[in-house]
């Protein structure tokens, strides 16, 4: 009996180890739900929660990284913050804000006011002054080098 439950163990974690690799090369979409929009994305192991300096908090979840590594998509949570963009922003971004807003004024002084329900994309190009009280946002990154993902 003893070697029949091994061998069945043993053939059990065969398989699975084989059902695990096979999913391993498996390319799926990545979908970001209905209950991942309301919040609970933030509660997966793999969000990074960021501390700045103005005393604000910063959560992030990846839900897509290109295999080329120059294009990645996810969800992001800020409090309130404000803060001057100098340099060029580095990577082209489109968001689309779930919940709060942005304020954007350009170099030119333009001024742009992103609210929930709206998207915005801003070219890697772009200096301003990015100005919230807090959001939510899906975003999609594009970056030619990889950096900034």
């Amino acid at each position: 009996m003893k070697k029949i439950i091994i061998t069945v163990c043993i053939a059990i974690l065969a398989t699975a180890a084989a059902i695990a690799e096979h999913h391993e090369g498996t390319v799926v979409p990545a979908k970001i739900s209905k209950s991942d929009i309301s919040g609970t994305i933030f509660e997966r192991p793999d969000m990074l929660e960021s501390k700045h300096d103005d005393g604000h908090v910063t959560l992030d979840v990846t839900t897509l990284l290109s295999s080329d590594k120059k294009f990645a998509s996810g969800m992001y949570r800020s409090g309130k913050t404000r803060s001057e963009i100098k340099e060029p922003y580095g990577v082209d971004e489109f968001m689309y804000f779930l919940e709060g807003g942005v304020t954007l004024t350009s170099a030119d002084g333009s001024v742009q006011v992103i609210n929930a329900g709206e998207g915005v994309t801003i070219p890697k190009e772009w200096t301003g002054i990015w100005d919230t009280d807090g959001y939510t946002k899906i975003w999609v990154i594009y970056s030619e080098d990889g950096s900034g993902l």
